[in-house]
């Protein structure tokens, strides 16, 4: 049963994302806020489990980014209904998932191994810091803007990213595998 745990706990990530979504809907930016910082305490919990006690499967290789992406793509979506943020922050998130997982897809057909690395992990940290910055500011009517900064850095590292993914899988990892 203990082997379950990381993946229960990327599930339960899913079922989170309606809560920060309506709750940031409704304006209640603290009680999202508080529901993403639980959304990112058990991506947390669940990596540390997985890795400590070597109880990685197939299930959370796929599905722990992916509960990643459609949080942070959820919150974005809302972000920009709510005019808190631009909408070519967004564009640039989804054309980066999406290219992403369409590579994915392919080499995973070819039986390659894809997994995170660091810099797509930067990305997804810089991401959650933002906007939960964003909606704090925007629930207390802070006229503070660095989360701006935040999302640019984030943006920087999410391009940078989605070069190293290209160099490491599409490049090396195909080429070795076609040989």
């Amino acid at each position: 049963m203990l082997k379950h745990v990381p993946n229960i706990l990327t599930i339960i990530r899913f079922f989170l994302i309606p809560f920060i979504v309506v709750f940031a809907l409704q304006d209640n930016y603290v009680v999202a806020a508080i529901f993403l910082i639980l959304s990112g305490i058990t991506d947390i919990v669940d990596g540390f489990i997985a890795r400590k006690f070597n109880f990685i499967t197939d299930f959370g290789k796929l599905m722990d980014p992916l509960a990643d992406k459609c949080t942070q793509v959820a919150t974005l979506v809302v972000l920009v209904i709510q005019k808190i943020i631009p909408i070519w922050i967004l564009v640039v998130v989804i054309v980066k998932e999406f290219l992403l997982v369409a590579g994915a897809s392919f080499l995973y057909k070819k039986d390659l191994v894809v997994s995170s690395k660091w810099y797509g992990k930067i990305s997804t940290v810089l991401f959650y810091i933002a906007i939960f910055f964003s909606m704090v500011f925007k629930q207390f009517n802070l006229p503070y803007t660095f989360d701006t900064y935040i999302y640019y850095l984030a943006i920087v590292f999410t391009i940078f990213s989605l070069v190293m993914y290209f160099k490491a899988f599409y490049i090396t990892d195909f080429f070795k595998k076609e040989k």
